[in-house]
Formats: structure tokens, C-alpha cells, sequence
């Protein structure tokens, strides 16, 4: 796996691939902004944001990203950097901000949120934004850190986590949510399961926090193959590149004990036998 972006992120989060652009984007949560690299010149821009963003989508306008900041999502108009709200998000207390979010099959854009409180009680909620900017609070049980949330390629089937809990579950996902249940528990010593995608088979790859890898789930919860990450906390995975053959990898500094070189940047590696799916954007 090769360092692609030394971006010293302290919590580089939510990679998302632009097929049209052939861009990666992602955020540093912690450090308050937006980052884009581009893979044919190397280029790489940022974005400050006026507090901390957690997640975002892109949209059918390229020039406009879905926002979700640390209590609202908002649009982001990249020619001008305006920002414009569009809800708050109420979280029930002062600790709790918004943490992962994509966007379902349906262009809607699902998020969670975390308790940041000391103790971290379960009592993060995960939410979809409608096509119409009305929000709806997801009857998933309560959580400390949601995470993982991705779809399968049929949309029929959301993943997500607490990751504090270990586990992944999943649930059968429309208009209407039912039968939550654990699709994959991870083994004591394989750190917290964070960012995860599906690929065009339907297996979920999940960068496994603490761990310094990321695991290839099939859509059994069967650990399929394992790729290690050259530093210990890798956050999110993304497919990229013309074929969306390219596994791109966001990790985190904030937190080590140990100084890890690497720690923080992007990191690429091309991956044999299956490929990613474009990333859905946000609208009808």
C-alpha cells in the first residue's frame, strides 16, 4: 500500500471518489477541512470549514457539496466557498455532533452522530435527509459512535455501527427500515470497526481502527481477505481511479502513543478481482 497524499490528517475521515472528476475528496474532522487530490497531477486542495466536518455527499451540480458539519448540514458552493444551511441537527446535548454519512441507492443522505461526553453513552441516532431537506431520525437503536454506514448495491441492505461495540450490523433498508441484526463481530485484539464501502459483488470493506488494516467482508459476514495499512489507524476506504479498481484509504494521527510516520496521509493500493461502484450523489 502506497502513501499517496502525506496529509498529516489528525482524523482524516469519509472518503467519497468522483467518477466524474476522477477526484478523491475526504475531510480531517479535527482540523476543519474540506481536501480533494487529483490522481493525474497530484494536485491537492483545501477547504476551511467553519467548525468541524464530520461527512458530505456529492450532488449532481459538481460545484456543490451536501455538508454535514458538527450540529447542521449545509450546501457548499466550491466556486465562492459559501456555505448555506439547510437544517440543524438536534442531538439531545451539547456533546453529541454528527459523525459518518453517505448517500443511500435513492440519492437521500444518511447519517449518525456520536456522544463525545466522557463515558460516551449510547446516544448517538442515525438520520436520512429526503430529497425534499426534510429530516427523519431512523429507528435504529441508539449508539455511542455511529459508523460504517454504506448500502448494497441493490440499496436493499444498510450497513452501520457503533464503534465502540465491535460490531457491524446491517438492516433491510427502503422507505421503510426493519430487521436489524449483527452481520460481523470483530475478534478481541482486531481494534473498532470505522469507514466501510461495498464494492459491485456486495462485500463490505471496513478499515478496522487500532488495527492498521482494512477486511473485505462477503455479504455472508465472512472475513474474505485482509490488506494491512502501513499505520495503525485507518479510518475509511473508497474505491477510485478510471476502473474503480484503486482502493484509496484515509487514516488518523490524533490519539497514537507511538509516533507513526505515516500517520494521517492517504494511501492507495489496487485491488485484483472486483471493483468499487460509483459513489451515489445526493438528489433524485
Amino acid at each position: 500500500m502506497e502513501l499517496v497524499v502525506d496529509a498529516q490528517n489528525a482524523l482524516g475521515e469519509c472518503a467519497l471518489w468522483c467518477d466524474r472528476t476522477q477526484r478523491l475528496w475526504w475531510t480531517d474532522i479535527l482540523g476543519r477541512v474540506l481536501c480533494c487530490f487529483t490522481p493525474s497531477s497530484g494536485a491537492v486542495q483545501t477547504w476551511v470549514m467553519p467548525e468541524r466536518l464530520a461527512s458530505f455527499a456529492l450532488t449532481h451540480n459538481d460545484d456543490r457539496i451536501l455538508l454535514g458539519l458538527e450540529r447542521r448540514l449545509a450546501w457548499f458552493n466550491l466556486p465562492d466557498a459559501a456555505i448555506l444551511t439547510i437544517v440543524e441537527v438536534d442531538g439531545g446535548s451539547p456533546e453529541v455532533r454528527l459523525n459518518d454519512g453517505r448517500c443511500d441507492r435513492q440519492g437521500r443522505f444518511v447519517f449518525g452522530t456520536m456522544n463525545e461526553a466522557l463515558g460516551r453513552a449510547p446516544i448517538g441516532r442515525f438520520y436520512r435527509l429526503g430529497h425534499d431537506l426534510r429530516l427523519e431520525c431512523l429507528p435504529l437503536k441508539p449508539v455511542a459512535i455511529a459508523n460504517s454506514i454504506c448500502f448494497s448495491p441493490d440499496g436493499r441492505l444498510m450497513y452501520f455501527c457503533d464503534s465502540l461495540a465491535g460490531v457491524i450490523c446491517c438492516c433491510d433498508y427502503g422507505d421503510e427500515l426493519s430487521g436489524e441484526r449483527e452481520f460481523a463481530c470483530l475478534p478481541p485484539g482486531c481494534g473498532e470497526p470505522d469507514g466501510s464501502t461495498v464494492d459491485a459483488d456486495g462485500c463490505v470493506w471496513n478499515a478496522e481502527w487500532g488495527a492498521g488494516r482494512i477486511v473485505r467482508y462477503r455479504s455472508d459476514g465472512i472475513v474474505d481477505r485482509a490488506i494491512a495499512v502501513p499505520v495503525s489507524q485507518p479510518t475509511c476506504p473508497a474505491f477510485g481511479g478510471p476502473g474503480l479498481d484503486q482502493l484509496y484509504v484515509t487514516t488518523a494521527l490524533v490519539d497514537l502513543l507511538v509516533h507513526e510516520r505515516d500517520a494521517g496521509g492517504v494511501f492507495s493500493v489496487r485491488v485484483a478481482d472486483t471493483v468499487g461502484l460509483p459513489e451515489s450523489r445526493f438528489g433524485s
